[in-house]
């Protein structure tokens, strides 16, 4: 299979692209600029400055037909919705700061996930139930570009997988508002309507992640190159390499090392992009 340089940029053709191989190639609504490759080709340190500068994003991918995957795989806090869901819980009960620290050193990678996913649970103990609905209804919101990337896996049959370390109260409701086709997450346990600061059921994390892909990759009978990934954190580097495509999306810095591309500037509709 060839390779090919995508750029993606809102308006590609204005952009400074010298010492390029040959940018005449085919431009995509204006947007997303394909140029075929050699085996080998990369991009200097020169031109990826050069191109950070001008906020386009770049990978060099595989030639495939965006038809050709058969399952995509998304984290959910800051991927396919805006928010971290736990941090907005814990606003409720004046402990977003401090829970947002622990959650941005797990997703940096730089504490275990289990481990500060239960300090932030408990922190969260006695908290009404119905503090979950009201960041629900008034605080989350999905990705830009997150409803075009849906409607194009439901156009070219590529099943939709959201697996979060997030909480199901969150993923279920998606699930049944966007036909979603899986969604695996962790549940908050909860008593006459609060919130115990536990967790029930097997825990979803970086691993679990990984092995849901594989299980679903398995059962639908695909090859790992029909599967993509996309997630921003330490927990869903796994899964972006069991991937045969791994998207960081505005991701933390190691899971963008792990990942194959990185949509840093553009909305979700970035990840449909990289493909034909």
């Amino acid at each position: 299979m060839s390779n090919v340089l995508v750029l993606q940029h809102p308006d590609i053709q204005q952009c400074r692209l010298n010492g390029l191989p040959d940018t005449a190639a085919n431009v995509q609504d204006g947007q997303i600029l394909r140029i075929p490759v050699d085996d080998g080709f990369a991009l200097s340190e020169t031109q990826r400055i050069e191109l950070a500068a001008q906020q386009i994003d770049a990978a060099v991918l595989p030639d495939t037909a965006f038809a050709d995957l058969g399952l995509l795989v998304s984290d959910m806090d800051s991927t396919l919705i805006t928010i971290e869901c736990i941090d907005e819980i814990a606003a409720g009960a004046g402990l977003k700061d401090q829970v947002a620290e622990i959650t941005e050193q797990s997703m940096r990678g730089e504490l275990d996930f289990e481990q500060s996913l239960r300090r932030r649970v408990a922190l969260l103990k006695g908290l009404r139930e119905g503090v979950l609905q009201e960041v629900y209804d008034s605080v989350l919101q999905l990705s830009p570009g997150a409803e075009y990337l849906m409607e194009e896996c439901r156009r070219h049959a590529v099943k939709f997988m959201l697996v979060s370390g997030g909480f199901t109260f969150f993923t279920d409701r998606l699930r049944t508002r966007l036909g979603l086709d899986y969604a695996y997450a962790n549940t908050l346990e909860s008593a006459n309507g609060i919130l115990t600061g536990r967790l029930t059921g097997r825990i979803i994390d970086a691993q679990a992640k990984a092995d849901l892909l594989c299980l679903h990759r398995d059962r639908l009978g695909l090859r790992p190159e029909q599967v993509l990934a996309m997630g921003d954190g330490a927990n869903d580097i796994p899964m972006l390499q069991a991937a045969g495509f791994g998207i960081a999306y505005r991701a933390k810095p190691k899971a963008e090392a792990a990942a194959d591309a990185a949509v840093r500037y553009g909305g979700l509709e970035a990840v449909r992009g990289w493909f034909r």
